[in-house]
């Protein structure tokens, strides 16, 4: 079974996404952190998927 609203998929791959993330950087993964911008392990994910744009946009040049 899939999901097949666009938006609530969206949201349970970004939930598995940070699930990830946490797991493997050792912080506490909590689901209310998601898209919470005040949450510091949320801020410290965004940061991180921050440098992992701008190190694949660098790869480009």
């Amino acid at each position: 079974m899939s999901i097949k609203n666009p938006v609530v998929a969206k949201i349970f791959n970004d939930l598995e996404v940070y699930r990830d993330y946490c797991r493997f950087e050792g912080k506490k993964f909590d689901e209310k952190a998601l898209y919470n911008k005040k949450d510091p392990n949320w801020q410290a994910y965004e940061k991180y998927r921050g440098w992992l744009r701008a190190k694949k946009a660098s790869r480009r040049k």
